[in-house]
């Protein structure tokens, strides 16, 4: 997808389709105002008779809007005037692409970035147009045998702003929406795929293509005997049940001095997560090839940050392994050595996110981070705290965690603060080993994350829990991508500081 900012003057002479915005009460909007004027108050009238609303999502689709310059026009509901802010603009964008890919128009020109959206400046209005036709065009990578159907005509978007000023903000946010929808769609591919096709050994793979796609991306995978010589005995614990052998990606990106200390951001990659011995209830158990997000959204802000040739050091290390139940599994009660050297009695085998994760933290000491974030699907207590809206977000260092937490705000990919400390930590003490990987039914999103800060000390360090974000259950079942587009604008903002 072509994405492309032009003046709106400009636009109205060549555009495919006319994307026009109508608020509620017949209020037209900025180009709406000015095509009524060229077909002779026909969207008006259109409003005056009833045919369209104007409420937030409605479409109404002119094909030969006869007299108006655009060949074909579409009206989008905006709903109130003075309700008007993000949530509603990304509606309204949804709204646009689901109609223009059912049409022959093989480009269109959206003018609902002219319109003024509360908090949004024009380069994050044209960003979200970029980051919402990416996803809304996405398509799950199935393995249906059913005649596939055709991908839209839709190839080229325009969007229209209102001076030669703009057009420099809103490319540049294009561009930066077009590297996140990019992004997005990497770690929703990975995420999407069945577990007997997205082991960890072909997550390896696609983080070895992903370097020869982009050649400033160095790769290391390590199998199994390199993770024992680290002695990630936690890691290496998780995946004893399980036929399929474990991984340790590391990714590194250098857009930056080469002295510049990094960005660590570390992915869980449990590739099938049946609980181990610890075995999960049937219901929704096909759900767990979901239990690799971290991993698949750690991937995708890298291709998104390399397509940005952003100027930042950045270092992708993913700890991938299935949790399986055999004769080999870690039983409860077992105690094993952290690669840090500190032991810890498994109370509850389903539990094992943390356990590799706690290995992947220590070994990102290694590159001497300026920050470590680790993203991990860990808790169904998270999804009990926060539901499937917001991602659960901890930090040992306040700093950091407002800044994560802005990012999300920014990109429309929210996450919430919530605690850690000794009080958590105290759930977890074990009377045979430094600390228990379970701490009871109570604060489990808060314990499993004060775990993970036992082994982030001195570290600018931040959990973000995306148990209830990564995915969506039901009819609409697949991966949402979150949180590449908060790890990006963070990744962004923190060079702008810079």
């Amino acid at each position: 997808m072509e994405f492309k900012a032009i003046i709106d003057a400009k636009a109205r002479n060549d555009s495919g389709c006319a994307v026009v915005g109508v608020y509620e009460d017949g209020d037209l909007g900025v180009a709406a105002r000015h095509l009524d004027a060229q077909l002779g108050g026909l969207i008006r009238k259109l409003h005056e008779d009833g045919d369209f609303s104007g409420k937030l999502g409605d479409v109404l689709f002119l094909p030969s809007a006869t007299g108006a310059a655009a060949a074909r026009l579409l009206l989008i509901g905006l709903g109130t005037r003075s309700g008007f802010g993000r949530k509603q603009y990304r509606k309204a964008l949804s709204s646009s692409v689901l109609s223009l890919a059912k049409t022959g128009a093989s480009d269109a020109v959206v003018y609902l970035a002219l319109e003024q959206v509360a908090d949004l400046d024009v380069q994050y209005r044209a960003r979200n147009v970029a980051e919402v036709f990416c996803a809304q065009l996405y398509k799950i990578p199935d393995l249906k045998t059913s005649v596939k159907p055709k991908a839209p005509r839709l190839s080229s978007i325009g969007v229209a702003v209102a001076d030669a000023r703009a057009v420099k903000a809103a490319t540049e946010g294009l561009r930066i929406g077009a590297a996140v929808g990019s992004g997005l769609a990497l770690s929703r591919d990975l995420a999407n795929l069945p577990p007997n096709v997205c082991t960890p050994t072909y997550l390896g793979h696609r983080a070895q293509a992903l370097s020869k796609d982009f050649p400033s991306i160095k790769t290391k995978v390590m199998d199994e005997s390199a993770i024992k010589a680290l002695k990630m005995g936690a890691f290496l614990a998780v995946a004893k049940g399980s036929d399929q052998p474990p991984r340790l990606i590391v990714c590194e990106y250098r857009g930056a001095k080469k002295n510049a200390a990094p960005i660590c951001l570390i992915g869980k990659g449990i590739t099938f997560d049946s609980g181990g011995i610890s075995l999960k209830d049937p219901p929704a158990m096909d759900e767990m090839k979901f239990d690799m997000s971290g991993a698949a959204t750690v991937l995708g802000a890298m291709r998104a940050i390399v397509e940005l040739k952003l100027p930042i050091n950045l270092v992708v290390i993913v700890a991938t392994c299935e949790n399986m139940p055999s004769g080999g599994a870690v039983k409860p009660a077992d105690i094993v050595t952290t690669m840090s050297g500190q032991t810890v009695e498994i109370l509850n085998t389903d539990a094992e996110g943390r356990l590799i994760l706690c290995d992947a933290i220590t070994y990102s000491r290694r590159f001497k981070p300026a920050a470590v974030i680790d993203v991990a699907t860990l808790t169904g207590a998270c999804i009990i705290a926060l539901g499937n809206h917001i991602s659960g977000l901890m930090s040992n260092n306040e700093a950091l965690a407002d800044e994560l937490q802005s990012a999300g705000v920014r990109a429309d990919d929210r996450a919430w603060r919530l605690p850690i400390g000794e009080e958590y930590v105290d759930q977890l003490k074990s009377n045979f080993a430094d600390i228990a990987n379970v701490g009871g039914r109570e604060g489990g999103a808060c314990t499993a994350a004060s775990f993970l800060s036992k082994f982030a000390k001195d570290l600018q360090w931040a959990h973000l829990d995306v148990a209830g974000t990564a995915w969506l259950g039901g009819a609409q079942k697949g991966s949402t991508g979150r949180p590449v587009p908060l790890l990006v604008d963070f990744l962004i903002n923190r060079v702008r500081a810079t």
